[in-house]
């Protein structure tokens, strides 16, 4: 009752302001972090050119999908590189409020249930801001249309004034890049393009989570299919897979998302479908086709022969685009000529120990597919891989760069964003708030706490306490596959007892510190322990 009457007590006083309310912890000497996000990680305001209103129509939960039909249905143009929304009279535009943190924070501001859902950098802002990073000084974002192409000009101009302003704002210091997701792709354009203004304004890029190679099984099943931005339950709030569906199949960034076709794959992503043929002798049998990335366009135009959609009383077309493949491909040749220019570093954290869609596959042997147009409707499964969910390790990592270092996380593709993990790698790179205790800056690793338990009972006039403890140990030491194959993990154990008189009690612990093999660049560690005490 205390407390609750101390609480009260304190608003009052805030209230009638007897004191004041906290100040956030500002570090001055911080360099300025401009936070990039992905594909859908950006509020989009549609504007009515005649009057110059404006409403968000992504995201939103009223009128969800009706509005995102609307207003940001497009058509693309291949004579500009855009993709325009098919309501003449509307423009889309990304909000600047907060120095561009409004537009990446918290997706649908108005959501109170279930918001966590459409948050997007909102951890990380938060987590900054305790280590003294200060909006519009030292912590700033940068939204896009993300239904352009990442190499488009109207965008490479914004991010290269959006760069100049905050270079200007923080007094002239170097900028840290922390990109998430399609977001690594728009940074890494904008390196190849613009080199000059990237190594003027720049000192760090850290990608997290970037699909540098594609996120073939992911895409694959988007064309198809279509995509949800949510999972669970909210999801009937959000944007219909369908509408959905229709929006990328005219969206440049999607096709730049597709399996890069150059890249040499541990195992070639497939789309595998069960058809039934004709043989020689004129019997049906059931086979399995294969088709590679390139091979796979072939299928997506089939497939995609009688998409359209009816938009304002006219029924518009949308088959698979290759005009914009072509635009795509030019943008894949852009990527794959990016340098790092010398005066900056880059840094890669990649999502892993999630089950991530590589290779897809529609039909079976028992109910094959008779026409390539069903694919829409029908639902694949998945040959998956290690990775983040959506983006395979082996694609984040591909990032052709001289990296400073590669730090697997586990975590899932929009989660890791959260991952505490993520943060505790991110302070040390900034160099922000006081110095890690668990970093350990001569081996360059980070020592990251996973579980931490501890029981306590009375058994039969005994004491018992146990505690389980582990951590993992985040180096960028390459792992030599051969060695690590042979390698066992390591325990040891021990045990301490402590003889009892009259004034103590009589006391045995016992502990047992397993090592785990590395592994992708981490070192798992386990401690179990127990102690017995008996009273004198």
């Amino acid at each position: 009752m205390a407390m609750i009457l101390e609480d009260i007590v304190q608003s009052v006083e805030m209230w009638l302001k007897l004191i004041k309310k906290p100040q956030p912890y500002v570090d001055p000497n911080l360099d300025p972090v401009l936070l990039v996000p992905g594909i859908a990680g950006s509020i989009l305001n549609a504007v009515d050119d005649q009057n110059g209103t404006e409403e968000r129509v992504w995201v939103r939960i009223l009128g969800a999908d009706h509005e995102f039909r609307t207003k940001l249905w497009s058509r693309f143009d291949p004579s500009t590189g855009r993709t325009v929304s098919l309501d003449p009279s509307t423009s889309i535009k990304v909000p600047e409020e907060r120095y561009g943190l409004y537009a990446v924070d918290v997706l649908d501001p108005d959501m109170i249930i279930g918001r966590e859902c459409v948050y997007y950098f909102h951890d990380m802002i938060v987590e900054m801001i305790k280590w003294g990073f200060q909006e519009g000084k030292t912590l700033f974002g940068f939204g896009y249309d993300f239904r352009q192409s990442n190499r488009l000009q109207e965008t490479m101009d914004r991010l290269a004034a959006k760069l100049e302003s905050v270079y200007k704002a923080s007094g002239g210091k170097k900028i840290n890049i922390i990109s998430h997701s399609m977001g690594g792709l728009l940074v890494k354009c904008f390196m190849g393009l613009h080199s000059d203004i990237f190594e003027k304004y720049v000192k760090n890029w850290i990608a997290i989570a970037a699909p540098f190679r594609g996120a073939p099984g992911y895409i694959a099943s988007t064309f198809l299919n279509g995509m949800s931005f949510v999972d669970g339950w909210e999801q009937n709030f959000f944007i219909s897979k369908w509408s959905m569906h229709q929006l990328l199949i005219e969206c440049p960034s999607i096709y730049e998302l597709l399996a890069c076709p150059h890249f040499h794959w541990q195992h070639i992503p497939l789309l595998e479908i069960w058809r039934e043929k004709e043989g020689c002798d004129r019997i049906p049998r059931t086979i399995l086709e294969s088709y590679r990335p390139k091979e796979s366009i072939d299928i997506f135009k089939e497939a995609l022969l009688g998409n359209s959609i009816n938009y304002d009383g006219e029924n518009i077309p949308l088959p698979f685009n290759l005009e914009i493949l072509k635009w795509a491909n030019e943008t894949h040749r852009v990527l794959s000529h990016a340098k790092l220019p010398s005066g900056v570093k880059f840094y890669n954290i990649y999502g892993i120990n999630f089950e991530t869609p590589h290779s897809v596959c529609y039909g079976s042997e028992e109910t094959p597919v008779s026409d390539l147009q069903d694919l829409r409707f029908l639902q694949p499964t998945y040959v998956c891989v290690d990775g983040d969910g959506t983006v395979p390790a082996e694609s984040a990592k591909a990032d052709g760069l001289h990296a400073e270092a590669r730090v697997g996380v586990p975590g899932e593709h929009r989660g890791i964003l959260c991952e505490p993990h993520v943060f505790r790698i991110l302070k040390h790179w900034l160099r922000a708030g006081d110095p890690d205790p668990f970093y350990n800056p001569i081996n360059d690793y980070v020592i990251l706490p996973t579980a931490f338990e501890v029981e306590r009972h009375r058994e039969k006039g005994l004491q018992v306490t146990s505690l389980k403890e582990e951590w993992e140990i985040v180096s960028k030491d390459e792992d030599n596959l051969d060695e690590m194959a042979c390698r066992k993990p390591f325990v040891s154990s021990i045990s301490v007892s402590q003889g009892g008189n009259k004034q103590s009690s009589r006391s045995e612990a016992h502990a047992t510190v397993t090592v785990h093999p590395q592994n992708e660049g981490k070192q798992h560690i386990e401690l179990n322990a127990i102690s017995v005490s008996v009273d004198a």
